[in-house]
């Protein structure tokens, strides 16, 4: 026992003492434009493919009922075309760089992502700034990406344990859209229209809601030049940035879905801390106790000691608040109340016992290596000085987020758990009967 917290305590101790595992070995730069169009160039001279992401401030989180699906709709069609490319022609060009070039809309921002060989970057980003600026959205395109985003949430409502979670969230939320998924619904993206696209482009590409990350092997210099090129015309916009409603209030709703399913699904969500709220990092290591891997309480108490979980884990993901912590476990449908049961037990222990020295190192370790191997490749790079950016809590968050979660104390894990694992929404999916 000694020697495996030693080992946990090791690991620990290098992502702190290695910060090129976490990712900082790089030289970051931030540049503003004169619009408000802020610009982070990651150099990395040792890098032979340079990945580039721009975000913007827009996503589900923003959008009501109504056009649900707006922002990923709107980015799917942007890839079909400019002014100077058809949507295979650009595809086509980001080959020959040596890369890709996509889009989507998510919760919190929407991005154009791209990536190319190190000596394409020019090029790269001249096709990341012609999507964003000059996408014609053709209406036959439009239609076409229509069928497939329907038939991409069709497919969304066939997956068990995505349908469970969509439930959940959406009781977990009520009326806030932190519960709609970001492809949005079969009525909303139905009657989504051409007019409406445009004017949702119009509306949230403004220079002050945009940020473009570079990572790679580039000269800041030089990238501040192209991009100032590439973006400074743009106009300041007029609009003030985005707000998301007033946070909902978990009602403890327990739900039954039944299909005629071979694993049985039991989802346990609570709504938690935002990024920048001071006890998101404790939040994190609590979700990393309960579900972090293999040796976490959750796959060693419900799946090895007592067997009752075919799979088990914790999500968590980076939000601003209002953001959730649910708990998921596929079992077999005989044991369903069991396992309910167990989950819901092995959670609430958090709130009433002690947290061990060992868990909480185990929790560091895994929330700091998960981070560090995600943040491996230069496009994962980008995304994250991007995100953080766009969100508001500055592109610098990472090194703040990882001082505190080293600084996260058991004490702190029992305080977390009893202010936030409290009045459970719960949705269960199980065959009738």
């Amino acid at each position: 026992m000694r020697l495996r917290l030693r080992a946990i305590v090791g690991l620990l101790a290098f992502c702190v003492a290695f910060p090129c595992v976490i990712g900082e070995a790089a030289e970051i730069t931030r540049h503003a434009l004169g619009n408000g169009l802020r610009l982070l160039v990651r150099s990395d001279p040792s890098a032979e493919v340079v990945a580039s992401s721009l975000q913007v401030r827009a996503g589900s989180r923003f959008e009501n009922a109504e056009r649900a699906g707006l922002t990923h709709f709107l980015h799917r069609v942007m890839l079909r075309g400019t002014t100077k490319h058809s949507a295979s022609a650009l595809a086509e060009t980001a080959e020959e760089l040596g890369g890709a070039l996509d889009a989507s809309g998510e919760v919190e921002t929407a991005e154009i992502r791209a990536r190319a060989l190190a000596r394409n970057w020019e090029r790269l980003l001249g096709l990341v700034a012609e999507v964003a600026l000059t996408p014609t959205l053709p209406e036959a395109e439009v239609e076409r990406e229509r069928r497939l985003i329907l038939s991409q949430i069709a497919t969304r409502a066939d997956s068990p344990f995505l349908l469970t979670l969509d439930a959940l969230l959406g009781a977990l939320c009520g009326d806030h859209p932190c519960g709609r998924p970001s492809p949005g619904t079969v009525s909303s993206v139905s009657r989504l229209t051409r007019q409406t696209l445009v004017a949702h482009h119009r509306e949230i590409y403004q220079p002050e809601r945009l940020v473009l990350a570079v990572s790679g092997r580039v000269s800041p210099d030089k990238v501040v030049r192209l991009v100032e090129a590439l973006f400074g015309k743009m106009p300041r916009g007029a609009a003030a940035r985005p707000e998301s409603p007033p946070p909902p209030t978990p009602t403890g709703e327990r739900r039954l879905l039944q299909r005629s399913v071979h694993e049985a699904r039991i989802l346990v969500g609570y709504l938690g801390p935002g990024l920048d709220d001071a006890d998101y990092p404790a939040a994190k290591v609590l979700a990393a106790i309960l579900g972090g891997g293999m040796s976490g309480r959750l796959f060693v108490e419900l799946r090895e000691n007592r067997g009752l979980a075919y799979s088990v884990g914790v999500l968590s993901p980076f939000r601003t608040a209002p953001a959730f912590l649910v708990a998921h476990m596929g079992t077999d449908p005989s044991n369903v109340d069991a396992a309910e049961a167990s989950l819901r037990a092995e959670i609430d222990r958090l709130r009433h016992e002690p947290v061990g020295e060992q868990d909480v190192a185990r929790g560091k370790a895994h929330v700091l290596g998960t981070l560090a191997m995600d943040r491996r490749s230069n496009a994962r790079h980008a995304w994250y000085l991007a995100f953080f950016e766009t969100v508001g809590v500055g592109w610098q968050f990472i090194d703040r987020y990882t001082q505190a979660v080293q600084a996260v104390t058991a004490a702190d894990i029992t305080r977390v758990a009893r202010k936030y694992l409290d009045r459970p929404t719960v949705v269960l999916l199980r065959k009738p009967g």
